[in-house]
């Protein structure tokens, strides 16, 4: 009878395989994947009302860059064209001195017609003839009824408080006596200020005959929200010059030319922009429901997104002419 297994058998065998099982890391837990979750289909009223909701959204992101970003550039750019065009006025003896040009014909709206510096509120801004929404967004205009600074007469200047650059953001700190200039083709002309006023306030006694008065106007307020009209008198301190032929008077000035006052002259364009967002928008829903959803979006974000700028622009000027 055999008491011992003999050395390098199967017992031995087993005893290494022992070993070898016992000192092998453990494996971990297999984990059980979680199913995922399944969706039904949207419907098309579904994808309609988010595709709106989405578009909504985009628009008024877009609106607020356009008003608060995108609105002090193209101040900018349209200050340096008109600084150009009107330097080579001055230059060429063509600059106009009337709501005419040098042939006679009436100023478009929009035409430089003054430099306005005030260098203690860091303003030196070319003035545009007219007072629309459309005008102002280039920079100050001035109102077609009135003469231009320097002339016998009042003139009348109005600029943006905040948006488009907000040249007359801090008009209303101007202090008594405080002085400014304006260049027109007549030259330059020196204005000493007589004190801002606001509605209800009283007025300064009418200019004598052969005086010049400049009325330079805001929106007071907070910025973006105006409450009213702030108004900066001041009176020529130089020799007065002979005041250009008018045709438009107090009783034709447009109603959107006013202090305040909206532009509606545009909503046809306003309309067409609309239709466009709209018809972009049912065309991406359409695209989704055939095509998906990646597909849709290459092709229509980039449209959607033209036509929130277009609807926007057209908001834009919309808004008072002096925000």
């Amino acid at each position: 009878m055999t008491l011992f297994a003999p050395r390098g058998g199967h017992a031995s065998g087993s005893h290494a395989s022992g070993v070898s099982s016992a000192g092998a890391p453990p494996l971990p837990p297999r984990r059980v994947p979680r199913p995922r979750p399944t969706y039904a289909p949207l419907s098309p009223t579904q994808v309609l009302v988010r595709g709106v909701l989405v578009s909504v959204s985009v628009l008024v992101l877009v609106f607020l860059i356009n008003l608060l970003v995108v609105s002090h550039v193209t101040h900018f750019a349209a200050q340096q064209q008109l600084r150009d065009t009107y330097r080579a006025q001055l230059s060429a003896g063509t600059a106009p001195v009337s709501e005419g040009d040098f042939d006679d014909h009436l100023l478009d709206d929009g035409a430089p017609v003054a430099i306005l510096s005030i260098p203690q509120l860091g303003i030196d801004e070319v003035v545009s003839e007219g007072t629309t929404s459309g005008v102002l967004m280039q920079g100050p205009g001035h109102r077609r009824d009135t003469v231009l600074p320097g002339q016998a007469g009042v003139s009348v200047i109005m600029g943006r408080t905040a948006a488009f650059g907000g040249p007359f953001g801090r008009l209303q700190t101007l202090q008594p006596g405080e002085t400014f200039t304006v260049r027109t083709g007549q030259g330059e002309q020196g204005f000493q200020v007589l004190g801002v006023r606001y509605a209800g306030d009283p007025t300064p006694p009418a200019p004598v005959r052969g005086e010049s008065r400049l009325i330079l106007m805001s929106a007071r307020g907070a910025p973006y929200l105006p409450t009213g009209v702030a108004y900066v008198d001041a009176r020529s301190t130089g020799t007065v010059q002979a005041a250009g032929t008018r045709q438009t008077t107090s009783m034709t000035l447009p109603l959107q030319a006013k202090p305040l006052a909206t532009d509606m002259t545009t909503v046809w364009a306003l309309v067409f922009a609309l239709q466009f967002l709209v018809v972009a928008e049912l065309l991406a829903v359409w695209a989704y429901r055939r095509v998906g959803w990646r597909k849709t979006w290459i092709v229509f974000a980039p449209v959607l997104l033209l036509a929130s700028v277009f609807v926007s622009d057209q908001l834009v000027r919309l808004l008072p002419n002096l925000l």
